[in-house]
């Protein structure tokens, strides 16, 4: 992640996630890595086509931020996804021949169209948004101003 980042970036954003998950009980490991997604992704939309996919969310949440695990990695995955409940050996497969690769092109493309600058982007209205680990009080002032009209 250092080729990516600065170390007192990445000392930034850490220290903001902590503050930010801790109110909540969630714990962030340090980073050493920066993920690929890709793969994560995949296996996140075939959880969703096999109905097991608030269990592998959450686990993919927790192996990635609060234990600092790999989510690129086939192995975790599947580690992950047996432990979710899920057919390892297809969804690995469907992961293989990139069976929902287009799917998620074409959600990228619509988070490019509609404005979305980081993860999570919550939108509310038709004009407003709220991008990334944002402060409570930041929806806060997109709701007043959904409402108002502004």
């Amino acid at each position: 992640m250092t080729k990516r980042f600065r170390p007192e970036d990445i000392e930034r954003m850490m220290g903001h996630l902590r503050s930010m998950g801790a109110p909540f009980g969630i714990a962030f490991a340090d980073r050493p890595l920066l993920s690929n997604s890709r793969l994560a992704l995949q296996a996140a939309e075939f959880s969703r086509e096999h109905g097991k996919f608030e269990p592998f969310h959450a686990a993919l949440f927790a192996a990635y931020f609060s234990h600092g695990l790999d989510i690129g990695n086939l192995d975790v995955l599947k580690q992950i996804g047996q432990d979710a409940g899920l057919d390892i050996e297809a969804m690995a497969y469907d992961l293989h021949r990139g069976k929902d690769l287009p799917k998620l092109a074409e959600a990228q493309e619509e988070s490019v169209r509609l404005g979305a600058t980081g993860v999570p982007t919550f939108f509310i209205g038709e004009k407003k948004s709220v991008g990334g680990a944002a402060p409570l009080d930041a929806f806060r002032r997109v709701l007043r101003s959904a409402w108002s009209g502004a």
